[in-house]
């Protein structure tokens, strides 16, 4: 019987600190309950999903804390305002695994995500 491929996503969150893996793979738990059609890959070097052959969201582990990055450069300024409190760039959410994202926020940018990668195929 051949043996299992090993997930890069699976090996990637492997490597983190205990405290980074877990609220990195509470944030993969989330995305995957948002967008179940999605598929996971590694997308620039970090897990990410994509669906319909397009980026949808990655994440990733740095020294200091963790970050979601919406693959495009709307998605933040679109949800500022539920943002205050979290350090952000363009096109990164950064948080700590102390102070996650809230779980309703990841679905609904997440689902904007969805909706704009829909409109584009269309």
């Amino acid at each position: 019987m051949p043996a299992r491929k090993a997930n890069p996503v699976d090996a990637y969150l492997a490597g983190l600190p205990a405290d980074q893996r877990a609220a990195l793979a509470r944030l993969r738990r989330q995305i995957r309950a948002a967008a179940p059609k999605a598929e996971e890959c590694i997308s620039y070097g970090m897990p990410a999903f994509r669906l319909g052959g397009r980026p949808l969201v990655g994440f990733s582990a740095s020294a200091k804390h963790c970050s979601l990055f919406p693959m495009n450069g709307t998605t933040v300024a679109a949800f500022r305002s539920e943002l205050k409190g979290f350090s952000t760039s363009k096109g990164t959410i950064r948080f700590t695994p102390d102070g996650p994202l809230p779980a309703a926020l990841v679905r609904r940018i997440v689902k904007a995500r969805v909706a704009e990668n829909a409109a584009k195929m269309r």
